[in-house]
């Protein structure tokens, strides 16, 4: 995980603020280092003085990959490009990449640099084409002054972009505070390219110099490779140049439809095991080989923690993670919980009509019920393994004080819901809270109590992209009743589609403020396109026949085929957990009275 920053001016080299470089550093608190090059430009008319811009670049770097930091930005000494790289390039060209990936992306974008100024363009999105994971760059190919800057199709690395009071262009991966208002995401429908030699009259502005083009990813219907596969626009080389671009991550959905009653899903179905098998291998590329974190104590503290609620999906996860990890190596369970003055005044008033006293508010918290449930099914299925159940408890006055922390952070996202959602992920990413000690051998008996305890794990597992894949929204429930498989089809495909222009950045901004970077196994590339292949009647269990089996009795249809994978992995409990919005389990939602709605916009 990396904090990038990056600006263009006509007048002098622009640096960021103070705050973000600061909220960059949070980041990426292992390194920090900024580049700066000035370029200048001959005037066509040869007599007019050259004129000149100014391009700064900034990187933090939160060390994840190889065995020594790489400080970035990377700057070869040959031809002064540049590279400022957040993602993690899991597969080059469909080869795995072992240790750091940094310095083999750098590599592989400065042999795409060409004295050729088209086919340099070409082997760029070549190169990016071969690229398999989340990613947001910005490179300077200083050879033909052309810049560079992307995230990938599934948006799951933050980078804004925008144009400050004084016309300066600034891409970074947080919004800069001195125009927040001029931020917004960078599209994640292609690769964006400035050519910077571009002259425009007698003077030049940023705005004036800043063509931005884009070269779109292909879909699975484009040509092979090595055909065309776009065409850019006018200002593009001055030519209807073609691009190869990156395979569009987000493949097609299949929309094949029934032609007879579909069978029932059962544990011993093929989709049922190749699913289990393929998740395995998913969670494989982004648990294997993390190195030790800061202040790691082998067998006691964890290198990997889960955003653990106790649903199906980060429980999943959870459980995969112990077949993968040596025995001897704790997982960490982030379950956080927060005081709501709205419940809890109600549970108050609830309380005084009780003769018995109920849980404490944060215990009865609804992802704190499930989250309670899972671990303790963990524990009966995953014997010799060390879980440690943090429980993460906010109290209002916490929440109030940290509250315009994460409406900075997650700018420019502005709404009700997306404060509720961010301030979850936001203290949940902190993994600051409580776990139960476990009894000493020779006192057996004595009761557990609760220690202070952070997690050192800087890498956070999600179940993200579970629900757009495999049909776990209420909503799907809706279109299946509406329309069959056809209106459910189309349902699916609409979320899935969308996973890149969603709020992916926004929850990166939040989720990596304090040194972590989260990871996110249902998105895998390879991952993705193979479930969209599968029928949708594989994926979930609407309009499918019930089993007669003990086992799988009770189980909901959405996302059937992985409450299945649950059920043979021992978690039948949690196999059987009902779908439940972050905001409502950890009871961010609404905290205030009135009659605000999540859509409306924060004062």
């Amino acid at each position: 995980m990396c904090g990038i920053f990056f600006s263009l001016s006509t007048s002098k080299p622009t640096p960021s603020t103070q705050e973000t470089c600061d909220l960059l550093q949070k980041r990426g608190p292992d390194s920090y280092k900024t580049h700066t090059l000035q370029k200048d430009i001959t005037t066509e008319d040869g007599v007019s003085p050259p004129l000149s811009y100014y391009l700064t670049f900034t990187s933090t770097v939160l060390a994840l990959r190889g065995d020594h930091v790489y400080t970035q930005p990377l700057v070869d000494p040959a031809t002064q490009s540049v590279l400022c790289w957040n993602g993690e390039a899991w597969k080059i060209a469909g080869e795995r990449v072992q240790g750091n990936d940094t310095e083999r992306v750098f590599n592989l974008f400065l042999q795409a640099v060409d004295n050729d100024r088209t086919k340099s363009v070409e082997k760029m999105a070549e190169a990016i084409a071969s690229l398999s994971g989340p990613f947001a760059f910005v490179f300077y190919d200083a050879v033909n002054s052309r810049l560079y800057y992307s995230r990938d199709s599934l948006g799951r690395r933050s980078l804004l972009q925008g144009f400050d009071e004084d016309g300066n262009l600034k891409i970074c991966s947080i919004c800069d505070s001195a125009s927040a208002d001029c931020f917004k995401e960078v599209d994640t429908e292609g690769v964006c390219t400035i050519d910077l030699d571009r002259y425009q009259g007698p003077s030049l502005s940023v705005k004036e110099l800043c063509q931005i083009e884009i070269m779109p990813w292909s879909s699975a219907d484009s040509p092979p490779a090595g055909h065309i596969v776009c065409a850019l626009h006018l200002f593009f080389l001055n030519t209807a140049t073609d691009a190869k671009t990156k395979k569009k991550s987000i493949q097609p959905m299949t929309t094949s439809l029934p032609t007879e009653q579909p069978p029932a899903l059962t544990t011993d179905s093929p989709f049922v095991k190749e699913l289990e098998s393929k998740l395995r291998q998913s969670l494989e590329l982004r648990i294997q080989g993390i190195p030790e974190p800061p202040g790691y104590i082998a067998s006691q503290t964890a290198k990997t923690a889960v955003l653990f609620s106790g649903g199906l999906d980060c429980t999943l996860l959870a459980r995969l993670a112990h077949d993968i990890l040596p025995l001897d190596e704790p997982i960490d369970l982030l379950n956080v919980a927060f005081e709501n003055p709205r419940v809890a005044a109600a549970a108050a008033k609830a309380n005084q009509t009780q003769s018995t006293p109920s849980l404490s508010i944060y215990e009865n918290c609804p992802d704190r019920l499930t989250g309670r449930s899972a671990h303790a099914e963990l524990q009966e299925t995953c014997p010799g393994r060390t879980w440690h159940f943090i429980a993460v408890d906010i109290p209002y006055t916490e929440t109030l004080a940290h509250r315009e922390k994460v409406k900075r952070l997650m700018r420019p996202h502005n709404t009700e819901m997306d404060l509720s959602i961010a301030c979850a992920l936001y203290f949940a990413a902190r993994g600051t809270g409580t776990i139960q000690t476990t009894p000493s051998p020779s006192h057996p008996e004595s009761e557990s109590q609760p220690q202070i305890y952070t997690t050192t794990s800087r890498t956070l597992l999600s179940g993200l992209g579970a629900d757009e894949l495999f049909a776990g929204y209420g909503r799907h429930s809706v279109a299946f009743t509406r329309g069959g498989f056809a209106s459910l089809i189309a349902e699916i495909d609409l979320d899935v589609s969308r996973l890149g222009s969603r709020n992916l950045g926004r929850d990166d901004r939040v989720l990596s403020h304090w040194g972590r970077e989260t990871r996110f196994p249902f998105l895998d590339e390879e991952f993705v396109a193979w479930v969209l292949k599968a029928p949708v009647w594989e994926k979930c269990g609407f309009g499918l026949p019930t089993p007669a089996s003990e086992e799988t009795a009770g189980i909901d249809a959405e996302k059937l085929a992985l409450r299945l994978v649950a059920v043979r992995l021992g978690m039948r409990r949690v196999a059987r957990e009902k779908k439940r919005a972050i905001q409502f389990g950890a009871r961010t939602a609404k905290m205030e009275t009135g009659r605000s709605r999540g859509t409306d916009a924060l004062g």
